[in-house]
Formats: structure tokens, sequence, C-alpha cells
């Protein structure tokens, strides 16, 4: 995509009303948002937009000026990435609601595609701030990278726990990326700008409103393989991620506490109804996600890109069992080829085996 183009894109993400899928209805009907930004009232009505979302575009064209959207970008070190780019999350692409532009300031890495979301309370008691620790360092040590929303509480202290120890932590944020909320992390925000990155769907100098911290937790559960909630109260923002995360097919962790502590109810109720797995300890993480040799796999994701022949094996494989001769039928390769092929794409967290030479590949892994 041109620069051109994609500011355009950025141009239609301040346009209220217009997201995942009225964004679609105008690729479709235009092939592209620059043309969109240009039509008639009339042909955005042929497109299949509503009258309300019809005059939204036409008023955003008095104030907001594409040519000038990626200079305001660049003085403020902002990427923008759109769902067609290379860049954009492999994971987020899975999710329902996925904004069509992505707004990153740091770096996102391939390492980063093996996140866990920690969550909770911004009311965290002595012991959720000990286990939020523990489980982000533990995470970090691991390579593992460690997603949170920068807020007061469990947040901040998990990202912090994360960069102590020099691992990398992504930071989303329910404003423009030209901002930081609460004000008092920005220290922290500039360090984790250096070891990891801020991203938000909120074009710039958007300020943040209660009712867009919900939309933030979507991508927040979207980007990460799980979430481990550590303290919530039943109604708390960390357990609507849950919920969220329940919806987009990822993995619920929540940690168990005291009957009596607020901070515990919600936590606790996740295990009762059997929507989180209990876990005391980040080895339980690890475990359930396959990420005990997560430092081996990025290690090895690295240092070993994938080849033609990696290539055509992940196209033979799903998340259903198949036999390694099953997989050598169809790609007409020497046995010899095949298992040390697969070998590696294992040692890269791209195929696991399941049992009696059974592999199946790993969820959100493409096939090159």
């Amino acid at each position: 995509m041109d620069a051109a183009e994609r500011s355009y894109w950025i141009a239609f993400s301040r346009v209220p009303r217009i997201g995942r899928v009225r964004v679609a209805q105008l690729e479709e009907h235009f092939g592209l948002l620059e043309r969109a930004w240009k039509a008639p009232a009339g042909e955005l009505r042929q497109a299949g937009l509503d009258a309300a979302t019809v005059t939204s575009c036409i008023e955003a064209r008095a104030t907001v000026h594409p040519e000038d959207e990626l200079e305001q970008l660049e003085r403020h070190g902002v990427q923008a990435i759109t769902w067609h780019d290379a860049g954009y999350p492999q994971r987020l692409q899975e999710v329902y609601d996925r904004p069509p532009v992505l707004y990153v300031r740091g770096e996102l890495t391939a390492g980063d595609e093996w996140a866990v979301a920690v969550v909770g309370t911004r009311r965290v008691t002595v012991y959720g701030r000990q286990v939020a620790e523990e489980m982000a360092r533990g995470l970090a040590s691991n390579r593992v990278t460690v997603v949170s929303g920068l807020a007061r509480g469990v947040d901040a202290i998990a990202h912090r726990a994360a960069l102590e120890c020099g691992g990398r932590t992504v930071g989303v944020l329910a404003c423009g990326l030209d901002l930081v909320y609460p004000p008092e992390h920005k220290r922290l925000a500039e360090q984790m700008v250096e070891r990891g990155a801020l991203i938000s769907d909120y074009a710039l100098g958007t300020q943040p409103r209660s009712e867009f911290f919900p939309r933030r937790n979507r991508i927040l559960s979207g980007i990460s393989l799980g979430v481990l909630v550590v303290e919530g109260d039943v109604k708390s923002g960390a357990l609507i991620t849950a919920r969220q995360a329940l919806e987009q097919n990822r993995e619920v962790f929540a940690v168990p506490g005291s009957i009596y502590s607020p901070g515990s109810r919600g936590t606790n109720k996740l295990i009762q109804d059997g929507e989180a797995k209990l876990t005391l300890d980040v080895e339980d993480v690890l475990a359930e996600l396959n990420l005990s040799m997560a430092a081996q796999q990025i290690e090895m994701t690295e240092l070993l890109p994938a080849d033609e022949t990696e290539s055509v094996l992940l196209r033979l494989l799903s998340t259903e069992p198949a036999h390694i001769d099953e997989v050598r039928r169809g790609s007409g390769l020497p046995i010899a080829t095949v298992t040390s092929t697969l070998a590696m794409l294992e040692l890269k967290g791209m195929v696991k085996q399941v049992g009696r030479m059974n592999y199946v590949r790993t969820r959100g892994v493409g096939t090159g």
C-alpha cells in the first residue's frame, strides 16, 4: 500500500461510525479508500452506508485532511498499520471485530506472536501485586511478551516486572498514542516504546473515554495466546477482557484468592464456572499454551525462516492430526526430508506432534 492510500485509511479511522464492517463495504465497492473518501453521497449510499454514516463521512472531509495525517504520525513517531500489511499482528487478524487500522509506537516483532495478557484490578492488594510481579517476570524470562493495558494496578505492575527482567511488553491504549493515560505512567510508557510497543486503534489526539476501554480490551486479548487474570471483581474490566478472550477462542487463566477479598470475587467465579483454568504458578500457563520452549522457538524462527519445503508441509497440515506417512505421500518428498523438516518446524513452534507420529499445525501459523 502506498503512502497516499494509507493516508485515506487513517482519515477514515477518524470518522465516527466507520469500523470493520463499513471499511469492508467501502473496499468492496470502491477498491481504494481514496475513491471512497472523494465519492459523492449517492455513491456512498450505493456502497451500503446508511444515511447517518454517509453524513458522518461528508462532515469529516471538512476537518480531516488525509495529506496531513502521515506527517502528524511521523512527528509523533507512530506507525499506522492496516489489516492488509504484513506487520499487522497475525492473531488479531482472527478477531471478528479487528480494527482496520492499528497505530503503533515502538516495534511489534515476530516474537510478539508468543504473548500472554496479564490483567487485573486497579485496586490491587499486596497479594495481587506479588502474584502479578511473579507471573509477568516468569513469562518475560521465558521470552513470552507480556501484554496489558497500562492502567493503574495490575497492568502497570506487569509491564514493569517484564521490563525489569529484560523482557518485552506491549501496552494497548484506549486513546491516541500522542497521549498517555494515566499521565503518571508517562515514563513507563517511554520505557515500553524502547523495549516493546504501545498500540491503539484510536487516531492521534483521541482522548480516553469510559466506553473506549471495553473496546480496547478486544485488542488486548486478540493479540495474545491467552489472558491471565490476577485480581478482579465480578464487574471489572479484567473480567470483560476474560469474556472477550473466551469469545475469541483464547485460553483464560485465573489466580484464585481469598473468598473474603472483593478483588478475588471475579477470578474465583471464573474458575468456579469453568471459564478459566485455576493457575498457581507461571508453569501452569506455559504448559497449557505450549510455551515452555518459547525462547527456543523464537530463536529458531529468527535464525531459520521458512523455505519452500517447510511451506509445502505446512499446507498439508491442519488442526486435525495427520500421520507422517500421509504427509510424505501428499508432499512427494523423501521420508528423511519430511522427518527432518517436521522436526525443525516443531522447534520453531509451527507444528506439534500429538503422538504416534501424528502432527498438527499450531493455531495461527501461516503457510509461508
